[in-house]
């Protein structure tokens, strides 16, 4: 891209942009929100930044109207391609929620396979700065070969990245008890104490067999620390004071610059092509009314537990608008006449829906969520109360930061185990679902306190990406950071 016309040094003087390089890991909820970092580090000095997101071709596609959209406002936003790593998987799967279950393993397997590639790449090209996600470790390496600075991207909340700091310390009492052992208090928490039940424990914190993972752990944290900083998609009014604790112990500099995307009804395709017809129909109903029931792309439930909930929602009596997932489409879990029965008061979404866009529509009320960290920050954002349903790793201490800390939501269920090792005899029950959307549909009581807590943060957020907010500070205090350490550099 040509260089731009910036002003310094008591005149205006030719100099070149800020060549900034991301790495997102091969998954839709890290992927999605490092374009949009991308496009925002862009967009906060158009003439000062040039942001290039290296990815997969399959996975360049999930964000090709991001960054197009970004181009055509005059920032200086690309993708740079490099061919996915040869793991056994069929042409076009190159993330996690693509493949199926049982390959995950694999797409684990091409984060190891990627390291020469990465290195290769970033040393014929030499950017300026490095921002690599989280499993990447080895960025921080060839940054320092290339006397550039390394972030970490993390696009996980500061709350859990601390809690699991924590519980790491004390892995070898956990692992000796087990998941059967009783709930566990996470040392080294401020403010109030934080307990979780053994079994709603990350799995590399449970078994042994999950040692590889722990030094991985080890690895990553000694990379983050030895990088130049770390970039957290958060906003220091959702997690204070963790955010200062985390300055405290976990990143020489730590930039909190979220939300990077801001619920909007022009996010229809960001992160694929999805039913917006779901919108229209969401135009139909009343000012918050409709339940949005979303659990990522990632979400294995078992038949049974397919229908428990389709139940749930029908005796709620409550509008809902449902996503599936694409292999769940043939409709063998739905009860006999149950799409006859909730037909006008309910709508399926089967595949990719537009979360933002919905999540920005008036009439929706409520958000039933697995508590990934995109979702929980994303309903922060957009105001709107959260029913939590965490399935795997961290998603059981975003749950405790919806409910507890924050308290701009509610569980779902307390009623058993609540994990992928669950067994079938403890499936989440209609009654409860039906309890649980109901309640926070109603007026009055804890319905309208969740609303008020949810309708805070949409503000907060709100202030925090706008002019002067903490986070556009953040962002812009980022640039200022890289800017000057590529200057010191030519010194």
């Amino acid at each position: 891209m040509a260089d731009a016309v910036g002003g310094g040094g008591g005149g205006d003087r030719r100099r070149r942009r800020l060549r900034v390089f991301f790495l997102p890991f091969f998954a839709k909820g890290h992927l999605i929100p490092m374009a949009d970092l991308a496009c925002r580090m862009a967009a906060a000095r158009p003439d000062a930044v040039e942001a290039t997101v290296v990815v997969t071709p399959a996975n360049a596609a999930l964000i090709a109207t991001t960054v197009t959209r970004a181009a055509a406002r005059g920032h200086a936003v690309g993708v740079l391609c490099y061919p996915f790593p040869d793991v056994g998987m069929e042409s076009g799967v190159e993330c996690l929620g693509v493949a199926a279950a049982h390959d995950a393993w694999r797409v684990y397997r091409a984060v190891d396979l990627s390291q020469p590639i990465h290195e290769a790449l970033l040393l014929e090209h030499r950017p300026d700065a490095i921002v690599a996600d989280v499993p990447f470790w080895w960025a921080t390496e060839i940054a320092a070969r290339l006397g550039v600075p390394r972030l970490t991207f993390n696009p996980v909340g500061v709350f859990p990245q601390l809690a699991m700091n924590n519980l790491v310390t004390v892995r070898s009492e956990i692992v000796r008890g087990g998941a059967a052992a009783p709930a566990v208090a996470v040392p080294g928490m401020l403010g109030r104490e934080i307990v979780i039940p053994a079994s709603e424990l990350p799995e590399f914190l449970l078994e042994d067999d999950q040692a590889q993972l722990s030094m991985s752990w080890d690895r990553i944290k000694a990379s983050q620390l030895a990088g130049f900083g770390v970039v957290v998609n958060t906003f220091a009014d959702l997690e204070q004071p963790y955010c200062h604790e985390f300055s405290r112990v976990d990143a020489r500099r730590a930039y909190f610059v979220g939300p990077v995307s801001m619920p909007s009804d022009s996010a229809v395709h960001r992160g694929g092509y999805g039913n917006v017809d779901c919108l229209k129909w969401l135009s139909t109903k009343l000012s918050r009314s409709v339940v949005f029931v979303c659990f990522g792309s990632w979400a294995n439930f078992s038949p049974q537990q397919v229908r428990e909930l389709a139940l749930g929602l029908e005796a709620s009596n409550q509008f809902f608008l449902w996503v599936i997932r694409s292999e769940d489409s043939s409709g063998r879990w739905a009860p006999e006449g149950w799409e006859q029965r909730v037909a006008g008061r309910g709508m399926i979404v089967r595949g990719w829906a537009p979360q933002l866009a919905v999540l920005a529509h008036p009439s929706v009320g409520a958000f039933v969520t697995h508590c990934g960290w995109n979702s929980v920050l994303e309903a922060a954002a957009a105001g709107v109360p959260v029913l939590t349903w965490p399935l795997v790793f961290e998603q059981f201490i975003n749950e405790r930061l919806v409910t507890e800390v924050v308290a701009f939501g509610a569980r779902v269920w307390d009623g058993g185990k609540r994990s992928v090792r669950a067994s079938e005899s403890e499936i989440v029950p209609a009654q409860a679902v039906a309890r649980a959307v109901a309640a926070i549909m109603a007026r009055g009581g804890d319905g309208d306190r969740t609303r008020a807590r949810a309708s805070e943060l949409a503000d907060r957020a709100r202030a925090a990406v706008g002019e002067g907010g903490s986070s556009w500070q953040d962002i812009h205090r980022l640039i200022d950071d890289l800017t000057d350490a590529r200057a010191l550099r030519a010194l």
